[in-house]
């Protein structure tokens, strides 16, 4: 697929079952899946408003396995901004973030203007493994943003990506196209007030 230099790149690591699918999935498809499959990469698309004209957003969906450090090296350089996933369930999901985000110190060598978020997902789950603060203090240590998700409940999942696209000072990005309502919205704006004779 030819890539078109008006796409803005967004890469999401983590570990296996942290939910970087689910993440992606509930953003872009509205949907969630309860069963795990393993990912290998897989690239999704959604229109976005880029500097008062539109743009594609592309998020790149990365595998949970460290089998392809290839594969991993060239998302990094291609990728414009990054979400680094784990499980608030798991601390060893936090702890595998660890060379990924040193791989992208590496490879983009200063992070200082490049958007990155570390999501602690599940915020459903009861079982928590990692304190909001532990994750708060390791993204202050990487200085980059941080948030808890559920993509089960869809809680900040937008929000998530909105605030991703806000990091990045070079452009001005939002998730609605130039603040158009959407034509479903429109619709419903138009039925308000009005009786309806059944």
């Amino acid at each position: 697929m030819p890539e078109q230099s008006n796409d803005y790149r967004v890469v999401v690591f983590g570990a296996g079952g942290v939910g970087k699918s689910s993440l992606v999935l509930r953003f872009v498809k509205g949907t969630f899946r309860d069963t795990y499959i393993p990912t290998v990469e897989d690239t999704y698309r959604q229109v976005i408003s880029c500097d008062k004209s539109v743009c594609t957003l592309q998020l790149t969906d990365t595998t949970g396995s460290h089998q392809f450090p290839a594969m991993q090296r060239l998302s990094i350089s291609k990728g414009h901004a990054f979400i680094l996933v784990y499980s608030i369930t798991s601390r060893q999901s936090l702890e595998e973030l660890k060379p990924i985000y040193q791989q992208v110190l590496a490879i983009k060598g200063n992070v200082e203007n490049i958007p990155i978020m570390l999501v602690g997902n599940k915020m459903d789950e009861t079982q928590r493994e990692v304190e909001t603060r532990e994750g708060e203090a390791q993204a202050a240590a990487w200085k980059c943003a941080f948030m808890e998700t559920s993509a089960k409940t869809n809680y900040n999942v937008k929000e998530l990506f909105q605030e991703l696209l806000n990091l990045d000072k070079k452009r001005n990005m939002s998730l609605n196209i130039d603040g158009k309502r959407s034509s479903k919205q429109k619709r419903a704006d138009k039925l308000k007030g009005k009786c309806n004779i059944m």
